[in-house]
């Protein structure tokens, strides 16, 4: 196996730890016990976590060295805004371009979706979730829309994991909306498809950045409390 290949396998594992809930933000991430967790020598664990560190993954802490980033309200938010413009275009570009298309090959992505939403499996989830929301973009026929939302992608895989791992109920509302949206396309509705695609991506935000707020004051008044106990 060469270098830059192990490099991709432990920054694949690391990431796959963080986005499952295995390394919670803040987590100090020491190279010798990756090294030895993965099997691997000290040399993968390093240059994978500086490419974490250079994505925003992770982190540099005080005194700590190298810890899980934790994801900020402000940024999801601006992330989401973004996000929703992009797929509500995405998605009325598909309608107009390849309804047919749409029609005969989004259905088992779908269903692909819905077996994953009833299995539980975060990863598969994930997956299931990425692989319709590509085939969106490649049947919009605009580069670059993907070219554009790449950039972000772990970003948005992380922050699926931990709405779908938080929410129980939210993995099968997805994919109703997923559903509801393949429809639109189907039908050639770009109208409909960009609507609802906004509107599917702006309620996964509110729901996940209503829960970073209240987290986050709530480690205000934490901190507040040992200062005064101080």
């Amino acid at each position: 196996m060469t270098r830059h290949r192990l490099v991709e396998q432990v920054y694949g594992a690391i990431f796959s730890e963080i986005t499952e809930g295995r390394l919670a933000p803040n987590t100090r991430l020491i190279q010798d016990e990756l090294a030895e967790a993965y099997g691997v020598s000290r040399q993968p664990v390093q240059q994978a976590l500086l490419l974490l560190r250079n994505h925003g993954i992770v982190r540099d802490a005080p005194r700590r060295g190298l810890v899980v980033a934790p994801l900020e309200a402000s940024f999801v938010q601006n992330l989401y805004e973004v996000r929703g413009v992009l797929e509500g275009l995405t998605a009325r570009l598909a309608a107009e371009r390849n309804p047919a298309r749409a029609a005969r090959e989004g259905a088992p992505l779908v269903a692909a979706g819905q077996a994953a939403a009833t299995g539980g499996s975060v990863a598969d989830l994930i997956a299931a979730d990425i692989a319709f929301h590509r085939f969106l973009g490649e049947i919009a026929e605009n580069p670059i829309i993907v070219e554009t939302a790449a950039p972000h992608f772990n970003h948005l895989k992380r922050i699926m994991g931990e709405v779908l791992r938080e929410d129980e109920a939210m993995p099968a509302r997805i994919w109703d909306e997923h559903a509801a949206i393949l429809s639109a396309i189907a039908a050639g509705d770009g109208e409909a498809a960009d609507r609802l695609s906004r509107q599917h991506i702006a309620r996964a935000a509110t729901v996940f950045v209503d829960r970073l707020r209240a987290q986050e004051a709530a480690n205000v008044r934490e901190a507040r409390s040992r200062r005064v106990a101080r």
